[in-house]
């Protein structure tokens, strides 16, 4: 999964001639390198082999089939045991600092830490977890089954104290494995989520990595929609990767600054600002903050509209959102 490196001949390439004109400065140059780098990647690497498992029932070497898929079922186990058993904590019982929320906002990790209320999690919301954790699970057999080796799974780690668990290494690498949207499988397969990750999954994997000594990490990941798959791997060490700014922060010192910021009683400073909703003349919230289930204690105001597309959050109105009929969208009560 590693091992290939930036190679600027790439730019005499015919396929590079054609979207020269697409590619006006330095840096939409380098990502178009590594798009082409990538691709080799992916070629050599466990989608292929997963691909053909799937489209022609191969097997692996040695692959003992039926445990794999008794180790599935047992994961689905465990899954439905989380969601609806008493004893064992689900989505909303989660609290303290963990590794899977410290690339999260400082402010929204505070508010957790002091029990601030925050939206219910509806049923639409938790079939949506339930059925991203199936396919992560999915995945990962679907790996196992065209020979690739997964360990480590559900290892704990640690990193200043604060805990986690990585959901694998594949073939010795440190991976996470996320089911995404459209939108989100993109910065997946062109290497830019280190530029827009909204939800902090660089500082959650680069822990997992550094707990492990290691410095290089990846992502597998699927379009729950379309089924697309995609692998996007960061190397510390890859200092000319377009994207290595954003992706080579201490994380020593990232966990540091969240048990500085989070563990007092000042409130860490606002995480993001609104944002200009087209051309309506609304303010809306950013997607980090649209995500965010502590968004009304700092926006007490806040409009909720049900729209087409989903919920749209208004800090300023001046005209109300309409569907494409005409139609004026209902205004919603977030569920506190």
């Amino acid at each position: 999964m590693g091992g290939n490196t930036l190679d600027y001949s790439l730019l005499d390439t015919p396929e590079y001639t054609k979207r020269q004109r697409r590619y006006n400065d330095i840096e939409e140059v380098k990502q178009f390198i590594y798009q082409l780098v990538a691709n080799d990647i992916v070629g050599d690497f466990y989608i292929k082999d997963t691909m053909d498992t799937l489209n022609n029932l191969q097997r692996g070497k040695g692959v003992d089939t039926e445990g794999e898929i008794e180790k599935f079922g047992e994961a689905m186990k465990d899954l439905m045991r989380k969601e609806f058993s008493p004893s064992v904590p689900n989505y909303n019982g989660r609290s303290g600092l963990r590794m899977s929320s410290i690339g999260k906002p400082l402010r929204q990790q505070w508010f957790g830490l002091n029990k601030y209320s925050k939206e219910k999690i509806d049923s639409k919301t938790l079939i949506k977890f339930m059925y991203g954790h199936v396919i992560e699970e999915m995945l990962l057999l679907f790996v196992r089954l065209s020979g690739h080796a997964v360990t480590d799974e559900q290892k704990l780690c640690n990193v200043g104290g604060i805990k986690g668990s990585m959901d694998c290494k594949i073939d010795g690498v440190v991976v996470d494995v996320k089911s995404t949207t459209k939108f989100g499988i993109t910065k997946f397969e062109n290497g830019s989520l280190a530029a827009d990750d909204s939800f902090g999954y660089i500082d959650q994997i680069k822990a997992y990595a550094h707990s492990e000594g290691e410095r290089k990490w990846a992502w597998l990941a699927m379009d729950r929609d379309s089924g697309k798959l995609a692998v996007c791997q960061y190397d510390l060490d890859d200092t000319e990767h377009p994207y290595h700014s954003h992706f080579s922060q201490d994380i020593e010192e990232r966990v540091e600054e969240v048990k500085k910021h989070t563990g007092g009683e000042d409130m860490p400073e606002q995480c993001s600002f609104p944002v200009e909703d087209g051309k309506s003349g609304n303010l809306k919230l950013s997607t980090m903050c649209g995500y965010c289930p502590y968004k009304k204690h700092c926006y007490p105001t806040l409009k909720v509209y049900a729209t087409g597309s989903g919920p749209k959050f208004l800090t300023h109105v001046v005209k109300r959102p309409k569907y494409k009929s005409g139609a004026v969208c209902p205004e919603i009560d977030l569920n506190f």
